[in-house]
């Protein structure tokens, strides 16, 4: 699978938040979850190794949430080895107001798996 189709197709499956089914078909065992330092703050590691503690840490976020109210993955930017996309959620945390969180995801792929995952927001 090339890095574009493998970009179209996280797209596809987040737009539809099969969250799990993307990190089980197309992570790679060692993956590589890195989170800006502010992340610390929101109880989160900067550096996330593995796929079961990536999923771990996902399926940790996700339950955190009382309500998405509107989701969106934009196309994906491939270049090389490498595609971005923009995430945007309107989402109500638990015991918070409702916010709008925006980040870019930028994801290396080798051996059509993706090997490392970066988010800036």
């Amino acid at each position: 699978m090339t890095t574009q189709e493998l970009a179209s197709r996280y797209q596809q499956l987040m737009t539809e938040r099969k969250f799990l089914e993307i990190q089980d078909t197309f992570y790679a065992q060692d993956v590589i979850c890195q989170e800006m330092e502010k992340a610390t703050a929101m109880g989160l590691a900067v550096i996330t190794q593995g796929l079961e503690a990536v999923k771990a840490k996902g399926i940790a976020r996700r339950a955190t949430i009382e309500t998405i109210h509107s989701y969106y993955c934009s196309e994906p930017l491939v270049a090389g080895e490498f595609f971005s996309v923009v995430l945007r959620q309107d989402i109500t945390f638990k015991g918070r107001p409702r916010t709008t969180v925006e980040e870019i995801g930028i994801f290396q792929v080798k051996d059509g798996k993706i090997v490392k995952e970066q988010f800036f927001y």
